[in-house]
């Protein structure tokens, strides 16, 4: 299986923001124990070390998980960090934004390239510079009704809901067709992760399996 279809097919990607280590290490074993294959990690823009810290996180879950998880690398802005990432076995890219040349060299690199949009000329636009899933951001502010409307003339294109997506509403996004779904606040809790409780991760991961499961 490549690495879009292992997205397609496992569909959650938890978002890690600013955790890393030990922490990390848990927060992913904690993850893998509920189901979830696959993993974000992204570059800290306002952190002058971000390159060192992100890659050195996806190169150790690499090592300790890679055997039944892919990891890739968010917020993504420049081709410096594309290639960073790829050094150190990351195999998707994930932005914010929809940038020509951080997709066209996400592809030149053989890696999967997520980039977000907003708007159906976004989506479109992302969509014919080889973007391979299009990031749907902020798609909880954006509401569904929003969705469903400009889905009708891009039925064509996979989408990533990212921002808002709860246990409560993710089964409706997959109804819609939806190839995946970036997650953050629910699965990477700094309450949790602070408190080391990460059965509540596990249990919520779970919970985000058994619907992705159920709509298999």
């Amino acid at each position: 299986m490549n690495t879009l279809e292992f997205i397609q097919s496992n569909k959650v990607i938890t978002i890690c923001r600013r955790v890393y280590g030990r922490e990390l290490d848990q927060l992913a074993g904690a993850l893998s124990a509920g189901g979830i294959r696959l993993i974000e990690v992204t570059f800290d823009q306002s952190d002058p070390d971000c390159i060192q810290k992100t890659t050195q996180a996806i190169a150790m879950l690499n090592e300790k998980y890679g055997d039944k998880m892919m990891f890739g690398a968010g917020t993504v802005l420049t081709r410096e960090q594309v290639k960073a990432a790829a050094d150190v076995g990351g195999r998707y890219i994930i932005s914010p934004n929809t940038d020509p040349e951080i997709i066209a060299y996400t592809k030149d690199l053989g890696l999967v390239s997520i980039p977000g949009a907003m708007t159906p000329s976004e989506i479109i636009t992302a969509h014919s510079l080889g973007a391979d899933i299009v990031k749907l951001f902020p798609s909880g502010w954006l509401g569904f009704q929003y969705i469903k409307d400009i889905l009708a003339p891009i039925s064509h294109i996979k989408l990533c809901a990212t921002g808002g997506v709860t246990e409560e509403n993710w089964g409706s996004y997959l109804n819609l067709g939806f190839a995946g779904a970036g997650i953050s606040g629910r699965l990477c809790d700094k309450a949790c992760i602070n408190a080391g409780n990460y059965e509540e991760i596990t249990r919520r991961a779970k919970i985000f399996t058994d619907i992705t499961t159920a709509h298999s």
